[in-house]
């Protein structure tokens, strides 16, 4: 019951992930309708409940677009897991801020990146320029489209891939 269920607005638009027991409860409350069933079979004690892989909300939900947050996880993932000095793809990166905070750098999208251990130590509290590293893609905010969103659950659910394309 704990597999993700993708949430789609009333127009389509791909807004959530949620469970498969609180999707469950949102088609039997009347708030959500079924889309795709993917997955087989509830089986209760007095029917058999379709278990549903997409569904779609009954009223449209009106929200601000969508930012991805600055997190740890989602550096690594923008950066593809991967020292941005040296290019090492190490288990264990560290986030390092391209100009250090204590020079004014800011905790922003475009001034973090994804460091293996030994190159963040070498670069130390200095600049990339100071410690003679470079960086090999410049830093950016990542696209808050619903592909790079909901992308990473796309090998284990084919069935989303009509729904997320586009949006």
């Amino acid at each position: 019951m704990q597999e993700p269920v993708l949430v789609l607005n009333a127009n389509f638009e791909p807004i959530n992930i949620c469970t498969t027991r609180r999707a469950v409860g949102l088609i039997l409350g009347g708030k959500a309708a079924m889309v795709t069933n993917g997955r087989g079979y509830i089986h209760t004690i007095k029917e058999l409940i379709p278990r549903p892989s997409v569904i779609r909300l009954e009223m449209q939900i009106h929200r601000p677009r969508p930012r991805v947050k600055l997190t740890r996880r989602e550096v690594f993932r923008r950066d593809n897991y991967t020292c941005q000095y040296c290019g090492r793809r190490d288990g264990s990166l560290t986030v390092d801020h391209v100009l250090p905070r204590y020079q004014g750098g800011l905790h922003i999208w475009t001034n973090v990146v994804a460091a293996c251990p030994p190159c963040n130590h070498r670069k130390g509290g200095r600049s990339p320029e100071e410690a003679h590293m470079a960086l090999t893609h410049i830093p950016k905010e990542p696209p808050a489209n619903a592909d790079y969103i909901f992308g990473r659950h796309l090998a284990e659910n084919n069935e989303w891939s009509d729904y997320i394309k586009g949006w």
